[in-house]
């Protein structure tokens, strides 16, 4: 097993166990460690699939959406002004109400604005929640077809129906394969083989240096990365030290997945207990194996690739690092 470790005095105190896969463009396993066929949910990792519709639909032609608004789509953001912003303004160009939106409330991700609204004696409303700008992109879809708005965001909605369509398409995996729950935000969430999904990154970012659809997508993660995540955020950094090398994106319960478009290559990480302290430190290790990440880079992005353990003093008193190197990648 492969893990991930938490050393607190020279004693290693914890261990994650990880799971990766890395894949081409054809579905071939090209490098792993642990189970590269285990089954989970992709949780937020789907939202650069998810935002495809709007493009190639034209919906993000016909309303004019920014590329920062198109990142916003790809985005679990902090609840900053602008990513507060970019939602509102995705909904007006829809011609849809902020009440229509059917994520749930949760402070913001960003210490603070959930400070300055605590302050303000303002509770969290649905634009914060971190995937709002997903929610956004979702009700412009429906509206531009004519579907309900209401239910959106429900398994059998159309819009839901179509986002398993872009699932299968850029896995591979049949339809009936594809697991489902309910995501943290209330959309619909699906869960392939880690494999196959390493592969629908890769298909991916082929299609985006091929030109296709998806590069308008993969554009605006790489060209706007802090609305992909926000102030301090893992994401967000590996994209503006990476450049168009590669797209990355955050899920829920220790996933990061990624395309790395001119090599054809794609890559998820799970973390077998779900623990977002992990998940970080692997992906940066990860990225390092694939070359993606020179040391300097890796140097730069320290507070993620061994984030300190610190106590309630703020004193250091031990850090997490990965342990494993990632077997280079088979040629293509």
């Amino acid at each position: 097993m492969t893990f991930v470790e938490v050393v607190r005095g020279g004693l290693v105190e914890s261990r994650h166990a990880v799971h990766v896969a890395v894949a081409d463009a054809s579905g071939r396993l090209v490098s792993s460690i642990g189970d590269a066929d285990r089954v989970t949910y992709y949780r937020s990792a789907a939202k650069p699939f998810q935002t495809l519709p709007l493009i190639e639909d034209g919906v993000a032609d016909r309303l004019g959406l920014t590329e920062d608004e198109l990142a916003l789509c790809c985005g679990s953001h902090e609840g900053e002004d602008a990513h507060l912003a970019g939602a509102r303004s995705i909904l007006a160009k829809a011609g849809i109400d902020e009440g229509a939106l059917r994520c749930g409330f949760h402070v913001p991700f960003s210490p603070s604005v959930a400070k300055a609204l605590a302050a303000a004696g303002r509770e969290p409303e649905r634009i914060h929640n971190n995937c709002s700008g997903k929610h956004a992109g979702m009700l412009a879809l429906a509206a531009a077809h004519g579907w309900p708005l209401e239910g959106y965001h429900q398994e059998h909605h159309p819009v839901q129906v179509r986002m398993r369509e872009e699932v299968v398409r850029w896995t591979g995996v049949p339809d009936p394969a594809v697991a489902t729950g309910i995501d943290g935000c209330g959309v619909t969430c699906f869960a392939v083989p880690l494999v196959a999904m390493a592969a629908s990154f890769a298909r991916f970012g082929a299609a985006a240096h091929a030109g296709a659809a998806p590069a308008r997508v993969v554009r605006a993660m790489h060209e706007r990365p802090f609305m992909v995540g926000g102030t301090g955020r893992c994401c967000t950094q590996v994209m503006e030290r990476t450049g168009g090398a590669a797209f990355v994106k955050l899920g829920a319960e220790g996933v990061y997945g990624g395309g790395l478009p001119a090599r054809g290559l794609g890559f998820v990480i799970k973390v077998e207990d779900g623990g977002r302290r992990a998940v970080e430190a692997a992906l940066i290790r990860v990225l390092e194996g694939l070359g993606v990440l020179s040391d300097q880079d890796v140097a730069a992005l320290g507070g993620f690739a061994e984030p300190p353990v610190r106590n309630t003093r703020d004193d250091v008193v031990g850090v997490v690092r990965a342990t494993f190197d990632l077997p280079a990648p088979e040629p293509t």
